[in-house]
């Protein structure tokens, strides 16, 4: 590689993107431009984009087998996968291939030496949110569904550990259901015979979408909260309707300024939490790259470890993001945020 060639960047993406990843990567640039990245490193950024069929309604060697090509056709650093269960199998390829890779899901075990992690949502903090919430609404006796995969069984118990901790609420049954179910009246009607005062759902999202309309077919008025799984919400607008009401976990914030800042650039990255999240990890792997020593996969681990308080546009004001040795989680801070689905538009609540 010449000084003249293009620094390359790849985005790994682990599901269907519809528009090919192109939303992610312009947010991405967007990112990169911010922290003038280009200008900083005297070269051009290309990226190189990958589109594999992961876990769970695809494969982990689909997965791996799009991130080692992105690593031979000479990526510097990977951006992705965004699910957990693919972060925990690509951690393993990178410490392997000692390729750095910043992945955005909601699993610290995604983590390694060679694996950051901006976390979008947290399947060990997110449960304290939602129990913390509970308990301000005075509600006792729940009961939990979560998908049956290692995201939705590691959701589950720390949903249990949150209410261990803090004295409650009282979980009433917690039943495992299929990731990719459709038809979920019977689970939830288990759910609801020992008469919990609220439902819990936790999971990838898909089956958020069954629990709604077995909700529905139960005739049941009772509240319900989520984790982050009803992101789903802002790129499905039909499944809106039946999350009305739920309040579950989010990234982003109405008051946060660097949000704010960036809407001002991009109103459709703003808009929604996958859009920050592709500016932030833009700003945050541009400056990687320009902090390293030069530019080969070592020396950007290293150039990642050395960002520092950099303001992010996820969670509230004042929310930073930055790296260290033995540090690679991004986000500092308040950076998960209560929201709700109403009326087909999505709001900040009070935890």
């Amino acid at each position: 590689m010449s000084g003249d060639d293009p620094v390359k960047v790849g985005l790994l993406f682990d599901f269907d993107q519809g528009d090919g990843g192109r939303y992610y990567a312009d947010g991405f640039r967007l990112g990169l431009d911010e922290v003038g990245a280009e200008a900083r490193l005297g070269r051009p950024i290309e990226l190189l984009i990958r589109q594999a069929d992961g876990l769970p309604g695809g494969s982990a060697q689909s997965v791996v087998a799009e991130f080692q090509a992105l690593v031979a056709e000479g990526s510097v650093v990977v951006a992705g996968p965004s699910i957990s269960d693919n972060g925990i199998v690509v951690r393993e390829v990178a410490d392997a291939m000692e390729a750095p890779c910043v992945n955005y899901t909601g699993g610290a075990i995604t983590r390694s030496k060679w694996m950051f992690h901006y976390q979008v949502g947290s399947l060990e903090e997110e449960p304290y949110l939602l129990v913390d919430h509970l308990r301000s609404t005075g509600l006792d006796r729940v009961a939990v569904l979560h998908d049956d995969t290692p995201v939705g069984h590691n959701y589950g118990l720390w949903f249990e550990r949150a209410v261990t901790e803090r004295g409650g609420p009282q979980i009433l049954r917690r039943d495992a259901v299929s990731p990719l179910a459709e038809d979920l009246e019977p689970a939830v009607r288990q759910a609801l015979a020992p008469g919990p005062e609220a439902l819990v759902y936790l999971g990838l999202g898909v089956a958020a979408r069954a629990v709604a309309l077995a909700v529905e077919a139960c005739g049941w008025a009772g509240p319900v909260v989520a984790n982050s799984a009803l992101m789903f919400g802002y790129s499905r607008r039909d499944w809106r309707a039946g999350w009305d009401g739920w309040a579950y976990v989010d990234t982003i914030s109405d008051g946060n300024v660097a949000r704010a800042a960036l809407r001002q650039r991009s109103k459709a990255h703003a808009a929604g939490p996958i859009g920050v999240a592709a500016f932030d990890m833009g700003r945050l792997m541009g400056l990687g790259l320009a902090l390293a020593d030069q530019v080969t996969p070592a020396d950007v681990r290293e150039g990642l470890e050395r960002v520092k308080r950099l303001p992010a546009a996820a969670g509230k004001q004042g929310t930073t993001m930055g790296f260290g040795q033995w540090d690679h989680a991004a986000l500092k801070g308040e950076a998960l945020v209560l929201r709700a689905w109403r009326d087909g538009h999505n709001v900040e609540v009070d935890p």
